[in-house]
């Protein structure tokens, strides 16, 4: 039997079984941080004479209990007459958390080394095997007044900015997955993480064969990614792939922090990036469409509301209404996507008739588009190492020499959104309107950032993204950039898979006549295939 009691003495909860087995359910638990105990203590029976074990000190952990008391029952019997149970302590222990001085420097600098799953062990102390009255000379207030104090100032050690979210990252591999492809996804998301303005603390792994369809991981896994949050003072966990509405409910639940998926970061993102009015409709347009379904089992703000004056039965659902008027929003906001459509159509039909071509630029985020651009036409563009650093798009007018007659002529470059792996699919719908500017233009040019280690990964998924496009896109020519941060070996791997490519620098101006030149032979040959 466990019971539960307050610093004021009082028993909140009582009930039968371990530590494990009768935890309080993390959101039911005060949320102090990493800088405060629960203010709970627990004081547990046990049949056997020996120290609490792991699953309990875990479950201590876990619920952040001021203390953990265990009493060893021996003797235990029912006397003749049927009155009950008897026995005695034969002997106590207590346990406490402890501060943990190797926390301190779990910062996210520290902690780059994405992929890598050293989860810190909590630290504990537990007793010497004490009698009843030994027990009862404890001052348990004035230990708990002190380890607090030890916390807080670990805690403040950590230079903890109260605007960032603390982050613990989940990833999964499944047998479809290869090692490596698993290892960059966890790197790219750790990006998008920091992108968002999160500090990455740490990252849980685990292989498993299929996705668990309640909570993604195993069971252990929760537990395990619930005691690391705890112990590293997390605030945000991270998976690296879509959660179903119930899976997010069920990993909530059971860890007591906020989760959220790889979609929610990158919209996130793209609601900080947005600047122009069209980019902000398209953004909101895609969070309600990604929002809508997960409002189901938002606990008790989504309950039924009782039946007013002239009404019958319990009335309208909070949810229901508030579904309805999201689906409202987003006919509206789509209307308003279409107008915009016809509009960028209207700009382009007046392009065309002008007879002045245009070249798209398309490439995976932080491939280094905006700089480019900003090469070769001094469009001054936001530039930024950072993923999705521009999202609207930005047409200038590049002047180059006619392929056959050297005549000066001007052509449209256009800056696009940047791709990623398994773009969602909500921000290719909401920004449809955006990525018609690719299908739309004459040719594409695609820009690799060949210093990434994942440069044909990211290829690969931007080819797989333009094959999905409604309408066929122009001719392209890939450019690899950032050749100056690259060996010889990535260089010569290049030319030997794409021998029609360029190589240029786009922040120290390399190979930009080539290009150029290049450019001219690709619009020529546009033009003379419509």
């Amino acid at each position: 039997m466990c019971a539960y009691l307050n610093r004021r003495g009082q028993v909140i909860r009582v009930g039968v079984g371990t530590p494990r087995q009768t935890q309080i359910p993390p959101l039911e638990l005060p949320r102090y941080g990493a800088e405060r105990l629960s203010g709970i203590r627990c004081i547990a029976t046990h049949l056997k004479p020996e120290p609490p074990n792991e699953a309990a000190l875990t479950a201590m952990a876990l619920q952040r209990l001021d203390t953990l008391v265990v009493l060893n029952i021996t003797g235990t019997g029912f006397t003749r007459r049927g009155g009950g149970a008897t026995g005695y302590v034969k002997e106590a222990y207590f346990a406490h958390l402890k501060p943990q001085e190797s926390r301190a420097l779990l910062t996210s600098a520290a902690l780059s080394k994405v992929g890598t799953s050293n989860i810190p062990s909590p630290s504990w102390s537990v007793s010497l095997p004490l009698s009843l009255d030994e027990l009862a000379q404890q001052h348990f207030l004035d230990l708990v007044e002190n380890l607090e104090a030890e916390f807080q100032r670990e805690f403040i050690a950590q230079e903890v900015d109260a605007d960032h979210d603390r982050v613990l990252i989940v990833g999964v591999m499944t047998d479809e997955m290869t090692p490596q492809r698993f290892q960059d996804t966890l790197v790219e998301l750790a990006r998008l993480v920091d992108t968002a303005g999160g500090d990455v603390l740490q990252t849980v792994q685990q292989k498993r064969s299929r996705i668990h369809p309640q909570t993604v991981v195993g069971e252990g896994k929760v537990q395990e990614v619930a005691l690391t949050a705890q112990t590293l003072g997390a605030s945000l966990v991270v998976f690296d792939r879509d959660l179903s509405p119930t899976q997010v409910r069920n990993l909530e639940a059971q860890i007591g922090l906020r989760v959220v998926d790889r979609t929610e970061v990158i919209l996130d993102i793209f609601a900080q990036r947005a600047q122009s009015r069209a980019g902000k409709l398209q953004v909101e347009l895609a969070q309600l469409e990604y929002m809508l379904p997960r409002l189901a089992g938002r606990g008790q703000a989504m309950s039924r509301l009782g039946g007013g004056i002239g009404t019958r039965g319990p009335g309208e659902t909070k949810l229901e209404t508030e579904r309805r008027a999201i689906q409202r929003r987003i006919s509206r906001l789509q209307q308003e996507v279409n107008q915009l459509q016809a509009h960028r159509s209207r700009l382009r039909q007046r392009r065309q008739h002008r007879e002045v071509p245009s070249v798209a630029l398309v490439g995976y985020t932080n491939a280094g588009k905006s700089t480019l651009l900003n090469a070769l036409t001094n469009a001054e563009v936001y530039t930024a190492d950072q993923l999705f650093a521009t999202l609207d798009p930005t047409t200038r007018r590049l002047v180059i020499s006619h392929a056959e007659t050297g005549v000066p002529q001007e052509i449209l470059l256009t800056d696009t959104v940047g791709f990623i792996h398994e773009l969602p699919t909500s921000l290719m719908d909401a920004f449809r309107a955006t990525l018609e500017e690719v299908t739309e233009a004459d040719a594409l040019l695609h820009l690799v950032d060949l210093s990434h280690p994942a440069w044909l990964s990211h290829i690969r998924s931007v080819r797989e993204i333009l094959a999905q496009m409604p309408v066929t896109p122009g001719p392209a020519l890939v450019a690899f950039n950032k050749i100056d941060q690259v060996d010889s070996e990535t260089l010569a791997l290049a030319r030997e898979e794409f021998p029609l490519a360029v190589f240029i620098s786009a922040s120290q101006r390399l190979g930009l006549e080539t290009l150029r030149h290049r450019l001219t032979q690709l619009i020529q040959y546009a033009v003379d295939s419509r």
